[in-house]
């Protein structure tokens, strides 16, 4: 079964990034003693991994799709817990033989996920294979996570400040918008008012809602986000089966979260684990 022109060249580009930054990120786990940035590296850097066999595997033999789980912590975040607003930013600018700090290393992290997923998401938009534009879709995905992770705690220690508009400011603006009207609902076979899900009845979040549908990523009731979750019997996703803090599908032995660069139960540096498990 060929790949296409573009589909062959977009996987070349995601492949050789998945190898650059693994191998950063094995320069910058060196570089911090931040318990929480190392922590945070090793699982990325395991995610990475496993999406980067598993892209590999598929383009050598066709078989064996089995989407990576996502390994990152961002699940119960509330709007409440971001931290808006600049607190005497401090001034920044390049260095000569500069050592890496903390901030240059989550910044590090954080454009490569965010170019990882920008780029992930170009290249499922250029695929023919179902199964390969699966594969690069949920990566991406995973990819925005991760950079999402980071974010958030840099965002906590306060080296991302995020700036604000006048409360005023920006509800005038965004307020514009307003809800369609009951008549083009109805004209759309809508019930004027009903909360709909992104999918339908069985759309993108709710209790049993699956990602895609009763077809989509997770099965028939294992919905991205709610009490049936992403993951489950096989590690990804099954009946019913939810993505829990406590652990990702069933195999693999604990990592707990002190760790440290050297560790021989990362994947990186040697080990053989294949799960993650989060206090």
């Amino acid at each position: 079964m060929p790949f296409g022109a573009h589909e062959t060249m977009e996987v070349h580009e995601i492949l050789l990034e998945k190898i650059n930054m693994i191998t950063h990120f094995n320069f910058y786990a060196t570089e911090t003693q931040n318990q929480q940035l190392i922590d945070m590296i090793i699982r990325h850097q395991q995610e990475e991994i496993r999406s980067y066999n598993e892209l590999v595997a598929y383009t050598h033999d066709y078989t064996g799709v089995n989407p990576v789980p996502p390994n990152t912590n961002i699940r119960e975040i509330q709007p409440q817990e971001i931290r808006y607003g600049l607190n005497n930013p401090p001034r920044i600018a390049p260095e000569i033989d500069a050592q890496l700090k903390d901030w240059e290393v989550a910044t590090a992290m954080l454009c490569c996920h965010k170019n990882a997923a920008r780029n992930g998401m170009w290249a499922t938009l250029e695929c023919a294979d179902p199964n390969l534009r699966r594969m690069l879709l949920n990566s991406a995905v995973n990819c925005a996570n991760q950079a999402y992770e980071v974010f958030l705690l840099m965002n906590e220690k306060g080296l991302y400040q995020v700036p604000t508009l006048k409360d005023h400011t920006a509800k005038e603006f965004i307020h514009r918008y307003q809800p369609a009207s009951d008549s083009m609902q109805q004209q759309y076979g809508m019930q004027p008012g009903q909360n709909t899900a992104y999918a339908g009845q069985t759309g993108y979040v709710g209790q049993n809602a699956g990602y895609a549908g009763q077809t989509g990523y997770a099965g028939q009731n294992a919905g991205y986000a709610g009490q049936t979750g992403y993951a489950g019997q096989n590690g990804y996703a099954g009946q019913n089966s939810g993505y829990t803090r406590q652990t990702v599908g069933n195999t693999g032995n604990a990592i707990r979260p002190n760790l440290n660069p050297a560790s021989p139960q990362s994947l990186v540096y040697g080990g053989t684990n294949q799960g993650y498990l989060r206090q």
